[in-house]
């Protein structure tokens, strides 16, 4: 099994955090055997992606990883068996591929617990919406800094 940050070794129907760079994650469900199936961009230009099932390794190659029920103390997961049924029966299925509304998050969240949401999403917005109002401070502030100035 490919090396964990953390020491808990997955059980079916678990999600996995993969750590690709700072600001975004790659989420996959773990469905045993060392196996994970995840949704995996085709062209996110294009918006396509597709469901595959790989070995947990493979996808994750040197990355760090975790896993990361982190829902679980706001929803209640589905049962494992469940989930990885329907993890599974999805392979091989093209879907839609959103960064805001239809990534791999979502798409794992809604496997575990029937609802499609992306903590990850979420910061980004927020952060975005943060660092637009500083902006916009930061030019009024200039703004009024400059006419001060020529007063």
């Amino acid at each position: 099994m490919a090396s964990s940050k953390g020491n808990k070794k997955p059980k079916p129907g678990d999600l996995i955090e993969i750590y690709d760079n700072q600001l975004f994650q790659h989420w996959a469900v773990y469905v045993g055997d060392d196996v994970v199936v995840h949704l995996v961009p085709n062209n996110v230009v294009e918006g396509v992606a597709e469901v595959k099932k790989e070995e947990l390794g493979k996808v994750v190659k040197n990355r760090k990883w975790i896993v990361n029920n982190k829902l679980d103390s706001k929803y209640q997961h589905r049962p494992a068996r469940a989930i990885v049924r329907d993890a599974c029966a999805m392979v091989g299925q093209k879907m839609r591929y959103c960064l805001l509304n239809s990534n791999c998050e979502h798409f794992v969240n809604n496997l575990r617990y029937g609802k499609s949401e992306s903590r990850q999403v979420q910061k980004g917005v927020i952060a975005g919406v943060i660092a637009f109002f500083g902006i916009v401070f930061a030019v009024a502030l200039g703004v009024s800094i400059k006419k001060k100035l020529y007063q």
